[in-house]
């Protein structure tokens, strides 16, 4: 069974709106929040915060 032409295209499509998802928000500042929430979540499952 071949698989269908169109799937490495839509893969890469989904990961270049990936990456420009990702660029839009570290342009908005939102990289330092994200990292405290980051930090915050670990804390908490390790049981230390």
């Amino acid at each position: 069974m071949r698989r269908p032409k169109e799937a490495p295209r839509s893969g890469i499509c989904m990961a270049i709106l990936g990456l420009a998802v990702m660029v839009f928000g570290i342009w908005r500042g939102e990289m330092p929040v994200v990292l405290a929430k980051a930090v915050n979540i670990c804390m908490e499952c390790i049981g230390i915060g």
